[in-house]
């Protein structure tokens, strides 16, 4: 049976858990939301797998996320293992693209994946996005300008976006 590493990850605004495969991170969770919530996500894409607690083996993703929430990292370089449909795929490569402090729309998004009709198609793949922050959904906003929907809430999103800025 494949394993699933989790480990808690303690920042300025609380804790979230943390998961890898043996390949690369596969799951941020929300900010303060109970270990359920990672069973719940896991069971989709990585049926059969089981979960153990592993600090020694989330050393690398909890030491980048833990400088980028410090203000000390602006580029991850740590493996990631996602799996989604290709089009998930490719809205979150095109979200891995989008540099450092930036923001852009939902509509800029389906732009750049080749598919512009598909703009809430592409809000439903970032709602899907697993990593928060190394995949980073948190910066498309409205067209507007505002903010909108995040899994982790918009007061993450925020942060987020402030954090960069800063």
């Amino acid at each position: 049976m494949d394993v699933l590493y989790i480990d808690t990850l303690t920042y300025a605004q609380g804790k979230m858990y943390i998961v890898a495969s043996e390949e690369g991170l596969v799951y941020i969770g929300t900010p303060n939301a109970p270990f359920v919530e990672v069973e719940v996500w896991a069971k989709k894409p990585f049926k059969g797998y089981s979960f153990q607690e592993n600090k020694e083996k989330l050393v690398p993703y909890v030491k980048q996320l833990t400088a980028y929430f410090n203000g000390q990292l602006t580029e991850f370089d740590i493996p990631i293992h996602v799996k989604g449909t290709p089009f998930q795929l490719a809205v979150w490569d095109a979200l891995k693209a989008l540099p450092f402090g930036t923001t852009t729309s939902y509509s800029d998004i389906a732009q750049r994946i080749g598919n512009p009709k598909a703009v809430r198609a592409v809000g439903s793949a970032i709602g899907a996005n697993p990593i928060l922050a190394i995949i980073p959904c948190h910066r498309v906003i409205g067209k507007n300008g505002k903010l909108t929907g995040f899994r982790s809430g918009l007061a993450m999103k925020e942060f987020l976006l402030q954090l960069e800025r800063a």
